[in-house]
């Protein structure tokens, strides 16, 4: 049941879209993903934007390549 409280708690508005992940949540996310490695081509975005953008296509049903 939606409570005032919970509405506070779990309102995103300050996020730009729904989907993002919330510092909380990246919190627990983070160390459980792989960490850039020494060697090979440096990430051109930073991995959070690629989960993010991954939520939203999964969350909306776009196609990857209207990101």
């Amino acid at each position: 049941m939606w409570t005032p409280a919970a509405r506070a708690e779990l309102a995103r508005e300050s996020l730009p879209y729904a989907t993002n992940l919330s510092d909380a949540e990246w919190a627990v996310l983070a160390p459980l993903l792989p960490a850039p490695s020494s060697t090979g081509r440096p990430w051109r975005r930073p991995l959070r934007a690629v989960f993010d953008g991954i939520l939203y296509v999964l969350r909306t049903g776009c196609a990857w390549r209207h990101l």
